[in-house]
């Protein structure tokens, strides 16, 4: 049994949001929670009943926010608002991303900030736990005033209306999915429906998931860069630490050791260490390696707190305050986390670039130094890794294109009361796609730096690197004649994805 994910007034981690989205952790509202969850209804109930609107508790929403609802329609206001603004559209978005989402508002409400009822955080804790997850769909954020649409189609769901996945992964009414887990339908009360979707939790797990998605492939690109350094005969001297120190950057330390670390006892690297070498100096794509990476790291490591303080926000408006004061606010503006998402997009397009350009050197008879043209095992007859590069190619420069920011666009809506957003949930969703064709680069090097690394025997390369191809080689062969390469690239990116190397 997993150990559950507390959810109260202390913040979430970045480890808790993979623990719930990706690895399916169950949810628990601590005492603390429960306490502050009582308190702030009581507020809301107080201000319900009196003769002053409040918006969100007795006024419409957004341009409608002048109109005074009385009483016996505020629950019809709460189902209309969900119903109305569960308006998303495309195709269906993954579900670590919903259970991201889900888990971040339901932290949100838990709080004791947003004035929901008791019962409605245990009937979302209870949708998280038994695996449902509403059908989210691609479009209908701005990211502003919340990831609307998105967190609607959650809402709605547990309203026990819409489409859900169960834990099987089929596609079930809500009210089914509800009824089979033993969970009643939520009859939404006062102030619930906007406490419900007025969040950045969707751009935010995404960006929580990207995160441990690019921390990952940063650690794969070092070592398939040293693997493309040693096939190419690169020399190791350029990553010694007393070059780096005298430009401190962390992330370019970190992958400089690295990088040094895995040619380690390399014959292949010993054997043109001697005077006879006349090569100078290195091509930048091999050199400053560390250098870009390292950018990269440092990028992540920014987004990584941004990521920690909106961890340990309180999105929602408008907001319970601890004196028991209801304020509006603009909190729910996405664009601290617009701007992470569309920085990070930045350098993975340019991992991804000084990737392919180490690769397409190896295949370049008159750049790699004796290896074999496209590092073909009949040159002519058979191709090689030729269109592979191709490939790598037509990623980078689709990935390029996903590296236009997001969050410099804005357009008006609500009547123009919602007069500029955040558009974070595009720049999460664009980055979400980027961070695959990363995969796909990194995959494709892998597997031509191993093949040219096999081609240099009977030299031996590291013991680091030969861990790596011997890895590989469980499910991809080594050199021979062509053979259909698209599943050879799937099962290096598989081999990535699975953390094994």
């Amino acid at each position: 049994m997993r150990q559950p994910v507390e959810l109260g007034p202390k913040p979430l981690t970045l480890e808790d949001v993979h623990a719930v989205a990706r690895d399916g952790a169950p949810v628990a509202i601590t005492e603390a929670a429960r306490e502050a969850v009582t308190t702030a209804r009581g507020h809301i109930e107080q201000l319900a009943t009196a003769e002053r609107p409040t918006y969100g508790v007795s006024t419409g929403f957004g341009a409608l926010a002048v109109r005074h609802i009385p009483p016996d329609r505020r629950a019809q206001l709460q189902r209309s608002l969900i119903r109305s603004h569960a308006a998303g559209s495309g195709p269906e978005v993954e579900r670590e991303v919903v259970r991201a989402l889900m888990l971040l508002r339901l932290r949100t409400l838990s709080t004791g900030h947003t004035g929901v009822r008791l019962s409605t955080v245990d009937a979302m804790a209870g949708m998280l736990n038994a695996g449902i997850t509403p059908v989210v769909h691609e479009f209908g954020s701005l990211g502003c005033s919340g990831d609307l649409a998105p967190l609607s189609a959650n809402a709605l769901a547990l309203m026990g209306e819409g489409m859900v996945r169960n834990a099987a992964g089929e596609l079930v009414t809500a009210a089914e999915a509800l009824e089979q887990a033993g969970i009643e339908p939520v009859q939404l009360a006062e102030k619930e429906g906007l406490a419900l979707i007025n969040g950045t939790d969707g751009m935010l797990g995404m960006l929580a998931l990207a995160i441990a998605d690019l921390t990952r492939l940063l650690d794969i690109a070092d070592l398939t860069a040293a693997m493309s350094v040693e096939a190419l005969l690169g020399t190791d001297r350029v990553f010694e630490p007393e070059l780096h120190a005298l430009r401190p950057h962390p992330g370019q330390n970190l992958s400089a050791a690295r990088m040094l670390a895995f040619l380690r006892d390399s014959e292949i690297v010993a054997s043109h260490r001697g005077p006879d070498c006349t090569r100078v100096q290195d091509a930048y794509s091999l050199r400053c390696s560390p250098q870009v990476h390292g950018a990269a790291r440092d990028t992540v490591a920014y987004a990584a707190t941004v990521a920690d303080r909106e961890l340990a926000s309180v999105i929602d408006n408008p907001v319970v305050l601890a004196d028991g004061r209801v304020e509006s606010n603009g909190n729910f503006h996405g664009a601290p986390v617009a701007y992470a998402l569309d920085f990070l997009a930045i350098p993975l397009a340019d991992v991804a670039s000084i990737a392919e350009r180490r690769t397409d050197r190896m295949l370049d008879v008159s750049r790699s130094h004796g290896l074999p043209p496209f590092l073909a095992d009949d040159p002519g007859v058979d191709s090689g890794h030729m269109i592979a590069q191709y490939t790598q190619a037509a990623i980078v420069s689709e990935l390029k294109r996903l590296a236009v920011p997001a969050s410099v666009d804005s357009i008006p809506s609500s009547a123009m009361q919602e007069d500029h957003v955040s558009m974070g949930w595009s720049a999460a969703r664009k980055l979400r796609k980027a961070v695959d064709g990363l995969t796909t680069v990194l995959a494709i090097e892998l597997l031509t730096a191993a093949r040219a690394l096999d081609l240099r025997a009977p030299l031996k390369p590291a013991p680091a690197t030969a861990a790596a191809v011997a890895k590989l080689r469980e499910t991809v062969q080594g050199p021979g004649p062509d053979r259909h390469l698209a599943p050879e690239i799937a099962a290096a990116e598989a081999l990535i994805r699975s953390g094994a190397l």
